[in-house]
């Protein structure tokens, strides 16, 4: 059997045992990736960030989208246009 490296068990530093803080708040960044967007479309991507930041979620459903839709104040036209 072939054995990679030279380091035995006793070399391993297992990072779970070390005595550091866990970090402070959200680890994920989103970039500005919205500066080139039509000012609706750019406050329609903020405010889905900032939802997915508040609930804690990497990807929205399509029901949590829908709300996120509604609360800024779109409605469907009756004439389906």
């Amino acid at each position: 059997m072939a054995t990679f490296g030279t380091s035995s068990q006793n070399d391993f530093l297992d990072r779970r045992n070390v005595n550091i803080a866990a970090p402070v708040g959200e680890r994920r960044q989103f970039s500005d990736s919205h500066s080139d967007l039509s000012p609706p479309a750019r406050e329609l991507a903020l405010s889905i960030d900032g939802y997915k930041l508040e609930h804690g979620r990497r990807f929205v459903t399509h029901e949590e989208l829908l709300s996120v839709i509604l609360s800024l104040g779109y409605t469907k036209s009756e004439d389906g246009e």
